[in-house]
């Protein structure tokens, strides 16, 4: 079996499709150079930026000086030589001694401590302002505090703990001192957060287990040649009819509005604004009043996309989107009922600047490739001529804050139907781990990003020289100075009609790898986030949405990351075939860690169809993407195959010749045997699709995200048909009654969908 170290399958999301992720030449390290300085690491230790860490292959890798002052230039702390680093040092030590309170305090309810720092003979009264607009005086207890002297003024570090029964919520610190100076005023953010998440359960209150599925793929006779928000109703409809308490789907994430559009829905223009292209344009209420050449309009448009709807080739984006797009504006420029038109008006009413800022930018992206004339390349949104551009664009920035408004109202909708067909959790969305650099995000929220920074991954044995995912990262200062609303924001607006959100990569809410740009990824380094903070941001957010967490935290992940988010109520992830023993065996499913979504693959590796067969082994064949001969690679998984074969017939769960549906099944049912609060089963292991969707490690040998849902025999499996194909009935039937019986499955008793399929291939 794998090891159960391997790097994050999902980590590589992003790279699939960026080309400086797979070029070698932009992976070269620097040449050799003089160790750092004593000063310049300890400048880096106090900004949390790593000065050596432990590589995948068990070598303490010392990070080269010209890394360490690229990342702290990113983040605006000079440190050109040691007389720069010096007074930077010098300055970090003292800048927060100049505020009279802290930009943000971040707790847990029931503890936590707000610092102030006063000026000497000075008195001081502290009051917090609650989200609901009350005001309470915080009690300051005789101290012993300690003193600075900043500036010429001697300071006072004074402690002022928040109340055990102050509310969860985000609050407003403000302090007011009076003495020989004169008074002063200062304030700040004060978050508190639960101190864990509940439990999740399913709809007879126990575990819970869903479907899994890439939105895009799974189309019916409706779609417009990708699935879309109206297929996403309809599947959550099925099934939640089949039992299943969640449905999980890919991140949709805004991307481009010019094509062509990034097929990869882990590297989005936008994490906190939604894709329109997944909008049914027939569902919008104002379609009804088309005119008759507009309505005739839009079948023309449809009509080349309807026909694709057959094809288990590939998927056209960019086709669809161009299609849709010209519709929607038709739709658009239907004059809105009264009543209508003041819900469109209260939702940007409430996501105010933010979105006005979404909407420029997709107004801006559209007129440069219209006229042909990009903006400088830096220019921020603040500058007069992008001002300008606001006013002369008005009436398109209104169309893209329609849009938003639209996409709120259908997944609004999907939400509905989930709920309607007895699921007990709901949508899950998936949270991408980061922005396209050139993105939405990364320009109207340029201060929160790293600039000439990318993230990315260190070397390892699936990616030998690292990986540049080609996004920018968050500046970890600025997000305590902004009091962490962008992360809020963020998570809010996922989990508005959600029942629960999975995170790509959590451990970047504890660091990540930050790459300078021309130093390729090799050369990069750590840098830590404030976890505490920022899980606590999420975790609140959740409780109030009531909504189940989970983080994806396979790959390098220390114990104590794992031990501080099950402590937080956040639940992990595990994988049937990255689970293993000590002796390199399938990991018993008893073993299994209890907090956890649990199961059989992911969508970096094929289907379970495709993966019994060795597709993954033969496809990096294909593509020359083995680092390892091609014998020994087959060798391994055969070896690993056969070692769980035996394991479900040790169970009684397969006989002596078993058919690949019934091996699929028993894999499931296996799983279920484990303690895991959450299991997935993916909708294409469900209807025998056997194609893997992204294959790491490419760009364009490989259609990553393009790929229909397809059967074994490679025709198209629609969703019309989805309840009544027997192998998705027989599967989620076995899930069903394994995650009920509250039994490990001894037996072979599976309600298989087909006696009469072949045995499974071992060839």
């Amino acid at each position: 079996m794998p090891d159960p170290a391997v790097p994050d399958p999902a980590s590589t999301d992003p790279a699939s499709t960026d080309p400086a992720s797979t070029d070698p030449a932009s992976s070269t390290p620097p040449p050799s150079e003089p160790p750092p300085s004593a000063l310049l690491r300890t400048l880096a230790q106090a900004h949390g930026v790593a000065t050596e860490y432990w590589s995948f292959f068990g070598e303490q890798v010392h990070v080269p000086a010209s890394t360490l002052r690229s990342v702290l230039t990113a983040m605006g702390v000079p440190a050109a030589d040691d007389d720069e680093a010096a007074a930077a040092l010098s300055e970090t030590e003292v800048a927060p001694w100049r505020r009279l309170v802290p930009a943000s305090t971040v707790v847990r309810s029931g503890s936590g401590t707000i610092h102030l720092h006063v000026a000497d003979g000075h008195d001081v009264t502290v009051t917090a302002v609650l989200e609901d607009g009350s005001t309470r005086a915080l009690d300051i207890p005789v101290q012993q505090p300690v003193a600075r002297t900043v500036d010429g003024v001697t300071r006072w570090r004074v402690a002022v703990p928040v109340p055990d029964d102050m509310p969860l919520g985000w609050h407003v610190v403000r302090a007011r001192q009076t003495g020989p100076t004169g008074p002063s005023e200062g304030e700040g953010a004060l978050v508190v957060t639960p101190d864990r998440l509940p439990e999740p359960s399913g709809r007879s209150g126990g575990r819970a287990w869903g479907l899994m599925a890439q939105l895009y793929s799974v189309r019916s006779e409706r779609s417009w040649g990708l699935g879309d928000f109206a297929d996403l109703a309809d599947l959550a409809a099925v099934s939640g009819l089949a039992g299943a308490d969640y449905l999980l789907i890919n991140p949709v994430h805004a991307a481009e509005v010019t094509t062509p559009i990034e097929p990869s829905p882990y590297l989005p223009s936008s994490r906190r604004f939604l894709a329109p292209l997944y909008i049914r344009p027939e569902r919008i209420p104002e379609w009804a009043y088309l005119s008759e050449s507009d309505a005739a309009a839009a079948a023309d448009a449809r009509r080349p996309l309807a026909a694709s709807d057959h094809d288990a080739s590939r998927l056209h984006r960019d086709a669809v989107w161009e299609a849709k797009r010209s519709v929607l504006e038709r739709v658009f420029a239907v004059p809105r009922r009264a009543a209508r038109q003041a819900r469109l008006d209260e939702f940007a009413r409430r996501e105010g600047a933010a979105l006005q800022d979404f909407a420029l930018w997709c107004a801006v992206r559209e007129h440069e490739v219209e006229t042909g004339r990009r903006l400088p390349d830096g220019i921020r949104i603040d500058d007069p001529r992008v001002s300008e551009l606001r006013m002369r664009l008005r009436d398109r920035v209104a169309f893209h804050v329609w849009l938003q408004w639209i996409v709120d109202e259908q997944l609004a909708e999907a939400a509905r139907s989930a709920e309607a067909a007895g699921m007990s959790i709901g949508i899950m969305h998936d949270l991408a781990v980061g922005v396209h650099r050139h993105g939405s995000d990364a320009w109207s929220l340029h201060d929160m990003y790293a600039p000439g920074i990318t993230v990315g991954a260190p070397p390892d044995m699936y990616n030998q020289q690292g990986q540049t995912w080609n996004q920018p990262p968050w500046l970890p200062r600025a997000l305590a100075e902004n009091a962490y609303t962008p992360l809020r924001d963020m998570i809010r607006a996922l989990l508005r009609h959600a029942g629960a959100l999975r995170i790509d990569h959590i451990l970047g809410f504890f660091r990540l790898w930050w790459i300078p740009d021309g130093l390729g990824p090799g050369a990069g380094t750590y840098v830590r986030y404030d976890h505490e903070a920022m899980i606590g941001v999420l975790a609140l957010e959740a409780l109030r949405a009531e909504a189940v967490v989970i983080g994806e935290d396979l790959g390098l992940v220390e114990p104590w990351v794992r031990d501080y988010l099950a402590d937080r109520g956040v639940l992990g992830t595990s994988v049937l075939w990255f689970e293993s023993d000590d002796d390199g065996g399938p990991l018993p499913p008893e073993r299994y860690r209890p907090g956890v979504l649990a199961t059989v693959n992911t969508h970096d590796l094929p289907p379970t169809a495709g993966y019994l067969a060795g597709e993954h082994v033969a496809l990096r064949a294909r593509l020359d993407l083995l680092t390892r001969p091609e014998k020994d690679e087959w060798a391994d998984f055969e070896a690993e195959r056969d070692g769980m074969l035996a394991a479900l017939r040790s169970r009684g769960l397969l006989g002596d010749d078993p058919s690949e549906t019934e091996v699929i099944e028993a894999l499931h049912v296996f799983l279920a045997a484990a303690p895991s609060q959450l299991v997935g089963v993916s909708l294409v292991d469900a209807v025998g699709e056997r194609r893997v969707q992204n294959q790491p490690g490419t760009d364009t040998e490989y259609p990553n995200w393009q790929i229909p849902l397809a059967g074994p025999d490679g025709e198209v499996v629609l969703l019309d048909d989805l309840a009544d194909l027997p192998r998705f009935a027989a599967l989620v039937e076995s899930v069903r009654r394994a995650m009920t019986s509250g039994g490990s499955p001894t037996q072979l008793d599976l309600p298989s969908s087909s006696q009469a399929d072949p045995p499974m291939s071992t060839q």
